[in-house]
C-alpha cells in the first residue's frame, strides 16, 4: 500500500520546506522527559549504543590529549557538537517505533537511507575537519607560550576560541537540529530536510538555544564523570532529539518510506500534535 501510495506522489509539487510549530523555551525538557521514557522501555539497546558512542568520543579525545594538548582534545570534544546527530542515528530508529532490536533498528537508520545520510555525513564530517584544524590554529597562534600566561592572556585565547566555535556551532546546529531525523521520517532529500531545519531553528531561536544548552551540558557532564555518564546521556539525547523533530516539524504533506521502520506511524504516537498551529 505504501509503495503505491508513494509512486502517486507529485514530487514537483511538494514545498520546498516543511512547516513548523511555534515552540516555548519549556519544550526541549519535555523532550528529555520522552528520551528518559524511551531509554527505560529498551535499557540494554540503549545502553550498548551509549557505551559505544562513549568509547568512540573518549578513544579520540585521549588521543587528542596525548597526541596534542589538553587545549586540542578541547577543541576537539566541542567537534562533537557538530557530528552529534550521526552517532544518534541508530537511536533516532528504535525511538521511531519503540523497536526494542537494535540490529533492526541500525539497519532501518542506515541501510534504508543511506544516500541521503552519506550526503548529510560528508558535509558535517568536512565541517568537523575544518573545524578540527582552526582549533590547532588558534591554539598555536594565540595560546601564550612565553612564560607563565597571564590572565588576560587566557581571557583572550578562551574568548577568541569560543568566538570561532560559535560560528562553525551556530551553521552546523542549524543544519543539523532536525534533518536526519526527517530523512528517517519522510522520504526526502538531504537539501529539502536542511532547508526545514534551518527554518525551525531561525523560527524558535528561544526553544532552540535552550536546547543546544541542555545538549552542552550533557557533554560537559559526561566529560567530567570520565565519559561514563555519556552512556546514559547519548541515549536520552538521541531520542529527545526525535521527540523534538515530531513535536516541531509538520511534515505531513511528504511521504512515508515505502517500507521499513518508519513506514508506518509509531503505534504510541500522539494525535494531538496535528492540530498545533504551524508557521
Amino acid at each position: 500500500m505504501s509503495k503505491h501510495r508513494n509512486a502517486a506522489v507529485d514530487r514537483d509539487r511538494l514545498p520546498f520546506v516543511a512547516p513548523c510549530r511555534k515552540l516555548s523555551l519549556w519544550a526541549p525538557f519535555r523532550w528529555i522527559r520522552l528520551g528518559v521514557a524511551d531509554l527505560i522501555h529498551a535499557p540494554q539497546q540503549s545502553l550498548v549504543y551509549g557505551l559505544a558512542v562513549a568509547v568512540l568520543i573518549g578513544a579520540v579525545s585521549l588521543v587528542a590529549w596525548f597526541r596534542g594538548s589538553q587545549w586540542i582534545m578541547f577543541g576537539m570534544l566541542g567537534g562533537f557538537v557538530f557530528l552529534a546527530p550521526l552517532t544518534c542515528v541508530g537511536l533516532y530508529a528504535i525511538s521511531a517505533q519503540q523497536e526494542p532490536v537494535l540490529t533492526r533498528s541500525l539497519r532501518a537508520a542506515f541501510k534504508r537511507h543511506i544516500g541521503n545520510e552519506a550526503v548529510f555525513a560528508l558535509v558535517l564530517l568536512v565541517i568537523f575537519l575544518v573545524w578540527s584544524r582552526a582549533a590547532v590554529i588558534v591554539t598555536a597562534v594565540m595560546y601564550p607560550t612565553d612564560g607563565d600566561p597571564t590572565t588576560t592572556e587566557l581571557i583572550s585565547f578562551l574568548a577568541f576560541g569560543s568566538g570561532v566555535g560559535a560560528i562553525f556551532a551556530a551553521v552546523t546546529f542549524s543544519a543539523s537540529a532536525f534533518s536526519l531525523p526527517m530523512i528517517m521520517h519522510r522520504d526526502v532529500d538531504s537539501v529539502t530536510a536542511i532547508v526545514t531545519s534551518v527554518n525551525a531553528v531561525l523560527r524558535n531561536k528561544g526553544a532552540m538555544i535552550v536546547w543546544l544548552a541542555i545538549i552542552i551540558f550533557a557533554l560537559a557532564l559526561g566529560v567530567i564523570t570520565a565519559f561514563v555518564g555519556l552512556i546514559v546521556l547519548i541515549p536520552v539525547i538521541g531520542y529527545a532529539t526525535w521527540h523534538g523533530y515530531e513535536e516541531t516539524i509538520d511534515a505531513s504533506e511528504f511521504p512515508r518510506h515505502s517500507e521499513g521502520i518508519t513506514a508506518t506511524p509509531r503505534p504510541s504516537a500522539s494525535s494531538t500534535m496535528e492540530h498545533d498551529p504551524v508557521i
